[in-house]
């Protein structure tokens, strides 16, 4: 067993060499990291920026801590330095040199000033209240810049990221927010007019907003990923955005919507007023029938017939009125409903024509029930027959007579059809006398 030390054996020169090689390789690593965290984009314009909220506070944490990293990393330089001295005094290191390097290498050889690390807010080494000085190991120290540098770099890569996502995608949405904006007001859709007009402020105001906080506390848009111990791990919030370029696009389609009310706006209104005249010309049918039937038949109901829609045609002059004004925004609605009301108002006045007509149906029904009968007695050789000549006549007398009682004629029709039946069953008992009995109807 060789001679022993404070801490243990002391090394040999294999073991310094072996030491001072990976320290230095350690040196090189941590001198690398330490510039490229110093040249780090996101570490100039966090240096730069006016912060607030958790950024603020996280940034002058991360600066004092990034202040100490230097500041061991210095000491760790400075001891390094002093070891590799110290082994190229000769080439055979001598016990004196060895136990000196034992206790440089392994030892808390290593001074750092406590303010440093208090102004750091960094763990003392022995943890309880701040001394004037730490003393570390070249091993802790190495430890102490590890931690030291990921807690910065994960801060500033964040913030970083952040700030490379979200203003520029809302400066983007803003552009489109504009242009649609433009859009909007070109069909009449503003605020205080139109739903979407104050949907359009709302979001611009929520962007405008939304960007200076991106700007100055990126890191209240940051959501760490879960179980990560890697710098940087997680990805940019952008909940707050996503919801206002889903609101601008339905925006967006509803002026897409307005837009094709004022393409086909003409076209539209054109066919409103002929659904509409249809609708007039036929209920003024109706009253003209109404009025034929009142005075033609009697002892039946006739349905009264309802005027023209006033309403409708309100509605009709209103939305060329809009059109006129280039009120799309108000025309789109106002279009959709008077479409489906001009369609109704056209099937009412269908159904009044045909209710209100409907007793001259039925007398007409009868006079060629009547005659189809006389018609097939006459070709049956029964033209003449005096009981078939007296029913027919006081059958035709009351349809062709105004006014027309419906159910007194139908029933002369009736006795006219049953006559012509019985005498048809008499000719075909009677060997010679007629043809056969057709029973399956006058047009047989």
């Amino acid at each position: 067993m060789g001679d022993t030390g404070p801490t243990g054996p002391v090394m040999d020169r294999d073991e310094v060499d072996r030491a001072l090689a990976r320290l230095g390789a350690e040196h090189e690593a941590v001198e690398t990291s330490l510039l490229a965290l110093q040249d780090h984009a996101g570490r100039r314009l966090l240096e730069g920026a006016e912060l607030t909220g958790v950024t603020v506070e996280r940034w002058a944490a991360a600066e004092a801590s990034i202040t100490l990293l230097w500041t061991y990393f210095d000491a760790y330089t400075g001891a390094l330095r002093t070891a590799r001295e110290i082994r190229s005094r000769r080439r055979w290191s001598s016990r004196e040199d060895l136990a000196e390097l034992t206790a440089l290498l392994r030892d808390d050889a290593v001074t750092v000033s406590g303010g440093v690390t208090a102004t750091a807010n960094a763990p003392t080494l022995h943890g309880g209240p701040g001394r004037l000085s730490e003393r570390y190991s070249l091993v802790t120290l190495v430890e102490r810049m590890n931690q030291l540098y990921a807690a910065s770099l994960d801060m500033v890569v964040a913030a970083d990221a952040v700030w490379s996502a979200l203003p520029a995608r809302i400066d983007l949405l803003a552009a489109e927010l504009q242009r649609t904006r433009k859009l909007a007001h070109s069909v009449g859709v503003r605020p205080g007019e139109h739903p979407s007009g104050d949907d359009l402020e709302r979001i611009t105001r929520t962007l405008t907003r939304l960007r200076e906080r991106v700007v100055s506390d990126p890191l209240a848009f940051w959501l760490p990923a879960q179980g990560s111990s890697a710098p940087g791990g997680g990805r940019p919030d952008t909940t707050v955005y996503d919801r206002e370029a889903r609101a601008l696009e339905e925006v967006r389609r509803e002026i897409d919507a307005v837009l094709a009310v004022r393409q086909d706006a003409e076209q539209r209104i054109v066919r409103l007023r002929d659904v509409l005249s249809r609708a007039d010309r036929t209920l003024a049918e109706a009253r003209t029938a109404r009025g034929e039937v009142l005075a033609k038949i009697a002892a039946t109901e006739v349905p009264v017939v309802g005027g023209p829609p006033i309403v409708l045609q309100e509605q009709l002059a209103a939305a060329a009125e809009y059109r006129r004004h280039a009120q799309w925004h108000r025309l789109s609605p106002l279009l959709e409903s008077l479409e489906e009301k001009a369609e109704d108002e056209l099937l009412r006045a269908r159904e009044s024509l045909t209710a209100v007509t409907a007793p001259l149906a039925v007398r007409a029904e009868l006079r060629g029930r009547l005659d189809a009968y006389k018609a097939k007695m006459a070709r049956l050789g029964h033209a003449e027959d005096p009981e078939l000549v007296e029913k027919y006549e006081k059958a035709r007398r009351m349809l062709w007579s105004a006014p027309c009682d419906l159910r007194v004629a139908e029933q002369a029709v009736l006795r006219y059809q049953h006559a012509a039946a019985e005498l048809l069953g008499s000719a075909r008992r009677v060997p010679g006398q007629g043809g056969p009995v057709d029973r399956t109807g006058p047009g047989a």
